[in-house]
């Protein structure tokens, strides 16, 4: 039984630190939290990072990365006599086929991806000189909450990080809620593959980052800001502590607090991650409530992820009116993600609704013949080229039976066979399903059997069921994951249905 002083938070941070995770290991951290032991090893088993620790490297496993030659630096490993684990995703898709080593630090990968080129025009600009005046932060009060409130409505301005929530909804929900205490948290555990923008915001434009943090914190009244930075991105989080401690006076009154990811996908669901900051394994809650409502320590909680808060800084010295005009469809400019059979992967910011051949355009064109993308990463499922002149955008998207998510767009041209990508976005969501739900917990591991079993056997009836398995995981699942983890299998079906005949094609490689 949990002791009622008990150090909860702490169990993560002790587990982080010790190493090895052992049974005394496991003892020592109950001693000093008062949480039970079983609890302690259900969360540490939880998280890869903590459960599965060695000197060996890390491999993608990735689409991305597969079809960047994954196998190819497997076998290089192999012959080099380099033990590796092979893992779902390390956020660094531009530079696949990759592997880090034991801290987390690039082995093997191609140099980080290109940028839009600087252009002060751009609200958020990666390749701009970050700007550590904090105007923004200063205008921000000079307009007071409620002004700020309706610039931030009047930008229209959605969650970047996968959703499409209005922003200024969340603010004022927690602004109006009665606790004094209430926490702003910001949510830098990227995990969808074919995403990494936010690293490259953490990294190239720190200053904005935390001004937009500061300028959240101040108008809802928050006086603790949270930053739970992915496991696997060391520098992101070394790079945003020094770039608070050079600020100084501009932050007075706001206390910065960081958290490490420990490798659960799982966690960049909002309530998810909040389970993982209180050191419980990072398992969505039932909601409502909501985390404006109960969030942190019960308490309202205001939950963005980087790129929204990095729209925050023009959005106040340009005002809503200009913010929104940036964008073609929807309101502002959007990051999008662009990997796989593209000359140079990276990050370009655009006018949000902007096309697959509008963004591939920026990103040096096409490699080979196009046939197929990924318009949100994994949970977007795949679409044909023929729906390549269609907006890149949130309702756009939704409509068709996908979605824009984080803009993590993965290019597949027609060397790739559907079932075989299929069933790599499969075994990601397998791997990363927290278990909490039946549909998503059983669902995912019958997804993966059977699309392994019908490129092993070439045999159609493996694939009987699967419209009604993954009618039950998009209906009855806890949270997102689950209700788009058939996704990739549906949309590949419905658009590539040649792939899905006994003859199969090579495996991606």
């Amino acid at each position: 039984m949990e002791r009622k002083n008990a150090t909860r938070e702490q169990v993560l941070l002790l587990l982080e630190q010790a190493g090895e995770l052992s049974p005394a290991l496991v003892r020592q951290v109950e001693r000093q939290t008062g949480v039970p032991e079983a609890e302690i090893w259900g969360t540490a088993r939880f998280y890869s990072l903590l459960s599965e620790r060695s000197a060996a490297l890390l491999l993608c496993r990735g689409l991305t990365c597969k079809l960047a030659g994954s196998r190819q630096l497997a076998a290089h490993l192999e012959q080099r006599g380099e033990p590796y684990r092979s893992v779902s995703c390390l956020g660094q898709c531009d530079r696949a086929p990759v592997a880090l080593d034991q801290d987390l630090l690039v082995r093997h990968g191609r140099a980080r991806g290109a940028v839009s080129p600087d252009d002060p025009d751009l609200p958020i600009n990666l390749a701009g000189q970050d700007d550590a005046s904090f105007a923004a932060l200063h205008r921000a009060r000079q307009l007071g909450p409620s002004a700020v409130l309706d610039t931030i409505e009047a930008s229209g301005l959605q969650g970047r990080g996968g959703a499409g929530f209005p922003a200024h909804a969340k603010w004022r929900a927690v602004r109006a809620q009665a606790s004094p205490l209430r926490h702003v948290v910001c949510n830098a555990d990227e995990g969808e593959p074919g995403t990494f923008k936010d690293r490259e915001i953490a990294l190239r434009r720190p200053y904005r980052l935390i001004e937009g943090l500061a300028i959240a914190a101040w108008t809802v009244g928050a006086g603790t800001i949270h930053i739970f930075v992915r496991g696997e991105f060391p520098r992101v989080r070394a790079g945003l502590e020094q770039a608070i401690a050079a600020v100084g006076e501009a932050l007075s009154g706001l206390d910065f607090r960081f958290v490490a990811g420990h490798g659960a996908y799982i966690c960049g669901e909002e309530t998810a991650l909040i389970q993982a900051m209180e050191g419980r394994r990072g398992t969505p809650r039932i909601k409502p409530p909501f985390p404006t409502q109960v969030g942190l320590h019960g308490q309202p909680t205001l939950v963005h992820n980087v790129e929204t808060l990095a729209c925050l800084p023009s959005i106040l010295l340009r005002g809503g009116e200009w913010f929104r005009a940036q964008g073609r469809t929807e309101p502002g400019s959007k990051l999008y993600c662009v990997t796989g059979h593209v000359h140079r992967p990276g990050v370009y910011e655009l006018p949000l609704g902007v096309t697959l051949d509008d963004l591939v355009d920026q990103a040096g064109g096409y490699v080979g013949s196009p046939r197929a993308f990924c318009p949100g990463g994994a949970s977007s499922g795949f679409l044909p080229m023929s729906m390549r002149d269609r907006p890149l955008d949130f309702q756009g998207l939704a409509r068709i039976g996908s979605m824009l998510g984080s803009a993590g767009v993965v290019v597949m041209n027609d060397t790739v066979n559907m079932a075989q990508a299929a069933l790599q976005q499969s075994i990601f969501f397998e791997d990363e399903s927290c278990g909490q739900c039946a549909p998503c917990r059983i669902g995912t591991q019958v997804l993966r059997q059977a699309l392994a079993r019908f490129l092993a056997e070439g045999s159609p009836g493996a694939l009987n069921g699967l419209d009604s398995v993954s009618w039950e995981m998009e209906q009855a699942s806890l949270c997102g994951l689950g209700m788009v983890a058939s996704r990739p299998y549906t949309s590949a079906r419905r658009y590539f249905p040649g792939d899905f005949q006994p003859a199969s094609s090579p495996e991606v490689s």
